[in-house]
């Protein structure tokens, strides 16, 4: 999240007609508003990465996978985010009417930075977890290989399962192993690529 825009508080129709005119996104927050800051090319090669094992895999099925251009809304805080990746199975989000804003995810996907690691996992995390459809939250460290993983358990209680180099996380809201290395294809030496080698090492 970048900083708070010198404008009036917003409510949410306020919000989406401001929002719909600006160059910029804008992330909004009990009624402020606040600029995205521009991603890396690793933060932009990670989240293609997790994106396209997701649509792989859920190809043919109820459920659609968005990247950082999609709102999602969390209604009971009243805030609009623009997940870096995340994915829905719930019919209601495929109506005419969010066609611009989600609201219903399975999983949330975050890529940390070093300006908003601290916020991602904390306050917008907390209001993350308000989602009643939502099962699991990653964050994605982009200067490692290293994947947090939080799966909300039966007691709705949340759990961390990590996964680091080598290892393969386990996606249970959609039955899918992935692997830790092809999230990092192209962006760490020690990834493996997709013709098995790693990357940056002498052809």
């Amino acid at each position: 999240m970048g900083q708070a825009q010198p404008v009036s508080r917003f409510d949410y129709a306020s919000y989406l007609a401001w929002e719909a005119e600006q160059v910029e996104r804008h992330e909004w927050v009990d009624g402020e508003v606040f600029a995205m800051t521009g991603a890396r090319d690793a933060h932009n090669r990670i989240a293609l990465n997790i994106a396209s094992g997701l649509l792989g895999h859920l190809r043919g099925s109820p459920c659609r996978v968005f990247m950082s251009d999609m709102k999602l809304r969390v209604d009971s805080a009243d805030a609009v985010f623009y997940p870096d990746v995340f994915v829905t199975c719930d019919p209601r989000d495929r109506s005419p009417d969010a066609d611009l804003v989600k609201q219903h995810p399975l999983l949330i996907v975050e890529v940390l930075s070093d300006s908003t690691a601290a916020y991602d996992r904390g306050r917008k995390f907390e209001l993350y977890r308000r989602l009643p459809e939502l099962q699991e939250v990653l964050f994605v460290d982009q200067e490692r290989l290293q994947i947090d993983l939080f799966r909300r358990n039966g007691q709705g209680r949340w759990e961390l399962y990590p996964a680091g180099e080598g290892e393969l996380l386990r996606l249970d809201s959609l039955g899918l192993d992935l692997p830790v290395q092809q999230v990092y294809d192209g962006v760490l030496p020690q990834a493996v690529g997709a013709d098995g080698g790693a990357q940056g090492s002498p052809a």
